[in-house]
């Protein structure tokens, strides 16, 4: 058949290896480790997931090579852990069986070791280890590496590497980037020594060498070794893309594959795992830079989801193979979805970080969009119920979308009854906003495949118990949302007000100044998009933060983008609405005029309680869920509409 993605569907032959295409799904780590440091159960599913959806490579990460000097509680190859050899062999074998290719990141934290832990105290008792005795900005000691103990990590990466294909797995990938130990040695900003391991870009360049020729010695030569850096540190002291090519070239003879990343984990965590405030593919020109100057294929990856513009990025010779982390978490089947001609169907990255973010904070994975992300092991296949019913879903926002489709593909006879002309809810009021397009994007793909599982739409149909009683449905799944909150502060209703929800509708009312009233995440959000404008923005919040209903992961890159675009006034009460602005009590107790001709109201949300009540008992199972049942998040209002579903 004739490839409508011809060069992102081609193979690929990497040292004697032949990949089936050229999309690979990049190192990210799994979802339970256990107490001897070996890949649970539950991670083989997680990984076995990719491999399914049609990626050449799965890399399972991130396993670190030597625990003496790396206490991080993550994966290690240990030939005196009994589980260790077989843990690893059934995570091989679930990628393989697909016709994936099995690979494994090998790395070392350095003078970061423990960063994933989320006992802080436990986290500074650790000795650090790293280029050079130094402290690190949070107060924690590092100490120096020594000759011995360099080649004592240089053994265990090549032992783990022996291991790995011991395995099963077929290629390795070294992690030298993300300010990780190997990066601190190529980084003159970290690396200060004064002996052959330091100075000169070669110096800095041995230790990377030295793991490399280690490994080789020990898997042999028709066995890939991908080697991931950063193309360019992307902060003030570390090193730029002109030498990120020199630490390419360096290299190129010991390695297979570069993958170019970017940016350290610790100083730009923005750049390394590319925030909806950056473009797609901003990393693309750092993997670009190399493919010139190296002799061996090049990987680009950072936010990379649209195949036109990963087809160009291949076609163009900007990159042999591209690599995609968060979006394979969104859809794992988006490279079978390209092969097969579906792109259509791909359900897009919100690039929201609810996936980092969960395990920055439990340790677990999740995501916004994808329901089964990190629960694999219990199913990611739908099966279909036993007793075909009917089943009548109330409102087309993401959490009654997700729930329709998933009954639909159970075999239910689904009826999807939206009161207003369209599908998204909430989504909508997110097509104004170019860095959350795909969030607005996701009630549109959603529509389309519970249209393909067979979910008849009725759109301006409002459900009420009579339009129950007349359906007569076994079941009835509540989706009908949330309302804006608009508390009766005078002048609230002013014609010079534009609630958050409708500003989609009324962008044209906004006037070059203007009042953002509410620091949560939807207030902060539409700020920064208005001050990207070119408008003067002032925003107000009672509560002495902002955002604090953002995730971990985006927070802070959200209050970088309102230190840029954004006047913040917290600790002010609003108190009257004006036409010049909002008149505001501040924390002292005196009265502030927080200037601005147009005022956008993004005082939250509150549930369709009235709703909900009123349909409670209209059908012999009823479900309640989204924000109508408590205000929440996209991920929340996907995963009850899911299980909701899978109930039935």
């Amino acid at each position: 058949m004739e490839r409508k993605y011809p060069h992102l569907c081609s193979p690929i032959k990497i040292a004697g290896v032949t990949f089936r295409n050229r999309m690979v799904s990049a190192p990210m780590g799994g979802t339970d480790i256990t107490n001897d440091g070996c890949i649970g159960p539950k991670s083989a599913a997680f990984y076995e997931l990719r491999a399914k959806g049609g990626a050449a490579a799965v890399t399972v990460s991130e396993c670190m090579v030597h625990p003496a000097t790396d206490g991080s509680h993550a994966y290690h190859l240990d030939p005196k852990v009994l589980n260790s050899l077989a843990s690893a062999t059934y995570a091989a074998d679930a990628i393989r069986r697909h016709g994936a290719m099995p690979s494994i990141e090998l790395s070392h934290s350095g003078m970061y070791a423990g960063t994933y832990m989320t006992d802080k105290d436990k986290q500074k008792s650790m000795n650090q280890w790293g280029p050079v005795d130094t402290v690190r900005p949070d107060g924690v000691p590092v100490k120096g590496l020594s000759k011995e103990q360099i080649a004592d990590i240089v053994a265990a990466y090549a032992s783990s590497a022996a291991m790995a294909k011991r395995a099963g797995f077929e290629m390795v990938l070294v992690h030298g980037g993300h300010g990780w130990l190997i990066n601190q040695f190529l980084s003159p900003y970290f690396n200060k020594r004064t002996d052959e391991y330091g100075g000169s870009l070669e110096n800095r360049c041995r230790l990377a060498k030295e793991i490399l020729i280690a490994i080789r010695k020990e898997v042999g030569p028709l066995f890939p070794i991908e080697f991931r850096f950063s193309g360019s540190e992307m902060f003030e002291g570390g090193y730029d893309i002109d030498e990120g090519v020199r630490i390419a070239v360096e290299l190129q003879d010991y390695v297979d594959l570069f993958n170019v990343s970017a940016g350290t984990y610790q100083r730009g965590f923005g750049n390394t795992h590319p925030s909806m405030f950056k473009p797609h593919g901003a990393n693309v020109p750092l993997a670009a830079a190399v493919k010139k100057a190296v002799n061996k294929p090049v990987a680009a990856l950072g936010a990379l989801s649209d195949p036109a513009m990963m087809e160009e990025i291949i076609a163009s010779g900007k990159a042999d193979i591209v690599c995609m982390g968060r979006q394979l978490l969104a859809d794992p089947y988006l490279p079978r979805k390209v092969m097969e001609g579906r792109d259509d169907e791909i359900v897009r990255c919100l690039r929201c970080f609810v996936c980092m973010a969960e395990r920055a904070a439990t340790a677990t994975r999740r995501c916004s969009v994808n329901p089964v992300i990190g629960r694999e092991i219990e199913g990611d296949e739908i099966q279909p119920a036993p007793v075909k019913k009917k089943v009548l879903v109330a409102g087309a926002g993401p959490g009654g979308l997700y729930a329709a489709y998933t009954a639909a593909r159970r075999g239910h006879k689904v009826i999807l009854c939206e009161k207003s002309d369209s599908v998204g809810g909430i989504l909508k009021s997110e097509q104004a906003l170019p860095f959350k397009y795909e969030m607005y994007q996701l009630g549109g793909t959603y529509e389309l495949l519970a249209k393909q599982a067979g979910v008849e739409f009725r759109f301006n149909t409002e459900v009420t118990p009579e339009y129950v009683e007349k359906e007569a449905p076994d079941a009835l799944i509540v989706a009908v949302g949330s309302n804006p909150l608009v508390p009766p502060i005078k002048g609230l209703n002013g014609d010079n007000v534009v609630i958050v929800n409708d500003y989609y509708l009324e962008k044209d009312k906004v006037t070059d100044d203007v009042v953002v009233f509410g620091g949560g995440l939807a207030g902060c959000e539409c700020a920064v998009h208005l001050g990207q404008e070119g408008k003067r923005v002032h925003l107000v919040e009672m509560r002495d933060v902002l955002a604090p209903d953002a995730n971990v992961r985006h927070r802070p890159l959200l209050l970088e983008q309102i230190d840029k675009y954004v006047t913040v006034h917290t600790e002010h009460t609003g108190l009257e609405v004006r036409p010049d602005g909002v008149l505001c009590k501040d924390k002292d107790g005196n009265e502030v005029l927080v200037p601005g001709t147009t005022v956008i109201c993004a005082l939250g949300q509150k549930p369709k309680t009235d709703v909900v009540d009123s349909l409670r008992d209209s059908a012999p199972y009823v479900a309640v869920i989204g924000d109508c049942g408590r205000v929440s998040n996209i991920t929340n209002a996907v995963y009850q509409g899911y299980h909701a579903a899978l109930d039935i």
